[in-house]
């Protein structure tokens, strides 16, 4: 079938042996690619109660269907495997190189198995495929690694760990290019296999099935995207363009470790130095810091600002970013409105392989462990770890990479591990939906993404759903007339949402460009690609059967409705000011919004997928395995 290979690449770490298997049969049209894939294949392979730091996990990853066809923000790659950090079902998702050339190479899918005894690279280059000693890679940062792969391997695309990965730190990262793989804790996956890298080139030109059609559909979409609005505004300054308007307009920006709605320290600073911008805003420091724009492969609406830093403090550096999650996980979350230093601290992280929204977040629940006396001088090795001190945090940062003194120990996992090790009731200000850490909206002020966190299959996130912009303007594709502030409606329009987004995940499209496709941009381009003809509704039940697959392996797991719950501050601290003063999501709320997504979806009252559901989406065997009865 065009648009496909046919093919997975398999590689046994503990056999060395590497092989090239048929996709299975009907998997294209079931699962389209990208996290499809992904899902299903995780669910076959990775067993009930398999460790997740152990041989019997998998590291998946899945180029979408449309990466490296020209499509317009066709870029993004699906690395799936058993979370570390969460237990359960884990996915990341990169606008990767390394997914374009795994393509290029003639491979559909890579599944990475087993484990090694000594630190190993895999090396890819078309239908050679090598597992060589990572001699003198092993305990380099990710970017002195990829620095070292570029002189000795020219021309091909790289994937890394750092120091974090390698001390199997649950919030470490796979590094790919200046793009990051980063939630759930894949890098620690690639550590516990002793696997540093991976470098793939192909030469190879992906087949499709009408490529007339879709030349003149490139081009379609490609003028849609440059008169779009959004377009300007993103590639002027990045994701965190909207920071000012969550923080005034919406008071839904969590500060000083989700104890406020609204940077308000940084904007009385801002005001008394006659500043419209606070210091983390990119209209503040994008036009002043942006070098210039390293994007996604074929993206054709840029938001990447790369930029160069010359910092007294901190030295000369060049980092992409931040992004509006860093500028909260960083920035807002720790109180630190420094750019400079909240943009050092993004390079570091990306350098040492954590995940920058997990570790911020794990930060500023340590300093305020530390401001209310839970934590001594003594537990942070002498560091003063208080709210705004940026030295205090770029040096808590180098600790939990390296696993180093009793603050890195401490922290290296991630606020639920970091929480339980130190009691004395700090998990009431630890923020994490089933063991990951938050993303930059609270959602105390914002209904519908409360319940999007609190159900999400990899734990709290924004992406699964992709919701927050419907919620927080009001309007989007087919909803109007949502409330933010009320709870009520929210299940069928997360469910919803989160259907969609996996058509997205699969197909390898970026969501900040869900404004222009929707889902009816979809047919026309999936049938010049692949000489498939799916009507709307058929593609929206792949997103639906991705869905169901993802619940499933975590019910498998044991997870089920007690652990689609909200951390304690968001159902018992109301925002205290702003605009969204008073709003938070009481536990009866929650049960309610609920027991709508659930019904929304065709599952149990406990929240697991029922046979029926299953049956209809053609899962028998998944039906079979953990469908609930009526």
């Amino acid at each position: 079938m065009s648009g496909y290979w046919g093919k997975i690449l398999r590689v046994n770490l503990t056999t060395k042996e590497t092989k090239v298997e048929p996709l299975p049969e009907g998997f294209p049209r079931k699962y389209l690619g990208g996290v499809g894939f992904g899902t299903r294949i995780l669910y076959d392979e990775v067993p009930k109660g398999a460790d997740p730091l152990g041989p019997e996990n998998k590291m998946i990853i899945t180029p979408g269907l449309f990466v490296d066809t020209g499509i317009g923000t066709g870029s993004k790659t699906a690395f799936n495997f058993k979370s570390p950090l969460t237990g359960g079902y884990g996915r990341s998702m990169a606008g990767a190189e390394l997914g374009v050339q795994l393509k290029r190479a003639g491979y559909d899918m890579l599944i990475i198995e087993g484990q090694s005894d000594e630190p190993v690279l895999l090396v890819i280059n078309d239908d050679e495929v090598k597992i060589v000693p990572a001699d003198g890679y092993w305990g380099l940062t990710t970017g002195e690694a990829r620095s070292k792969a570029k002189e000795e391997y020219p021309g091909y695309a790289t994937a890394f760990i750092g120091p974090a990965g390698e001390r199997l730190s649950l919030i470490s990262i796979i590094e790919t290019d200046d793009r990051q793989a980063a939630r759930g804790g894949p890098g620690a996956v690639l550590g516990s296999k002793k696997l540093k890298g991976i470098l793939v080139k192909g030469s190879k030109k992906v087949p499709i099935a009408n490529p007339e059609k879709l030349r003149e559909l490139i081009k379609k979409w490609a003028l849609i995207f440059k008169d779009h609005p959004a377009t300007k505004a993103d590639m002027d300054y990045g994701s965190g363009e909207f920071l000012d308007w969550m923080n005034r307009e919406r008071g839904t920006f969590p500060v000083r470790n989700w104890q406020m709605g609204f940077f308000k320290k940084a904007y009385e600073k801002a005001k008394e130095e006659g500043r419209e911008h606070i210091g983390i805003d990119p209209y503040f420091w994008a036009p002043k810091y942006r070098k210039g724009r390293k994007p996604c492969p074929l993206c054709n609406k840029p938001c990447s600002q790369y930029v160069h830093v010359e910092s007294q403090k901190w030295g000369t550096f060049e980092v992409d970013g931040p992004e509006y999650e860093t500028l909260y996980s960083f920035g807002g979350v720790l109180e630190i409105d420094d750019f400079e230093t909240v943009a050092y601290l993004n390079y570091l992280a990306d350098q040492l392989g954590l995940d920058t929204i997990s570790a911020g977040v794990t930060i500023a629940w340590a300093m305020e462990a530390y401001e209310r006396g839970l934590l001594t001088k003594e537990d942070t090795d002498g560091i003063e770890l208080t709210f705004g001190n940026g030295e205090a945090a770029v040096e808590a940062l180098r600790k939990m990479a390296y696993r180093e003194g009793n603050l890195g120990k401490l922290l290296a996992d991630g606020v639920k591990r970091a929480s339980e090790r130190l009691g004395k009731e700090s998990w009431k200000f630890a923020m994490h939906v089933k063991g990951m850490e938050p993303p930059a909206y609270d959602v105390r002020g914002i209904k519908g993404m409360a319940l999007a966190f609190a159900v999400s299959v990899r734990g709290a996130d924004h992406l699964t759903a992709g919701a927050y912009g419907t919620e927080l303007v009001g309007k989007w594709w087919k909803f109007d007339g949502i409330d933010r502030t009320k709870g009520e409606n929210k299940g069928y329009e997360i469910a919803v949402h989160e259907n969609l987004m996996a058509v997205y995940d699969a197909l390898g499209v970026c969501k900040f460009s869900r404004h222009m496709y929707f889902l009816e941009g979809f047919p026309e381009l999936i049938e010049a690609v692949t000489g498939m003809h799916m009507s709307e509704a058929e593609i929206i039940t792949v997103g639906e059967r991705i869905m169901n697959v993802a619940r499933a392996f975590n019910v498998r797991e044991g997870f089920s409705r007690k652990d689609d719950t909200l951390p304690y501050r968001i159902m018992w601290e109301p925002i205290p000011e702003g605009v969204s003063k008073g709003l938070h999501v009481p536990p009866w709320e929650l049960d309610r919004m609920l027991d709508e997504y659930y019904q929304a979806r065709g599952w149990s009252r406990d929240g697991i997928p029922t046979k029926v559901k299953l049956l209809t989406l053609d899962l028998p065997d998944i039906a079979e395995d953990i469908g609930a009865g009526i």
